[in-house]
């Protein structure tokens, strides 16, 4: 992937916050429609795993500005790294 500048990779954050808030909100609407629900859950997951991908660019990024480095050197992770994070 290119590399984005912190604006850009916050503005992502934004779209997909705004996006997950969406999907949130048609779960009410949906209870009915199993397969909408699971079409909105499937897309629900994969909104969370690119956030999470976007904040640890962010983080890489900062931390890298922070330690005199170049920000840009930072990588967008896979999802598996980023996921296990958590653990």
């Amino acid at each position: 992937m290119r590399s984005m500048s912190d604006e850009s990779i916050a503005a992502r954050i934004e779209q997909l916050v705004a996006e997950e808030h969406d999907l949130r909100n048609r779960e009410q609407e949906e209870r009915g429609d199993t397969a909408a629900l699971a079409a909105d859950r499937d897309r629900l997951t994969a909104v969370q795993v690119e956030l999470d991908r976007c904040w640890d660019l962010l983080r890489q990024r900062r931390a890298l500005r922070s330690a005199g480095g170049d920000p840009d050197s930072a990588a967008l992770r896979d999802a598996d790294t980023v996921e296990h994070y958590r653990q």
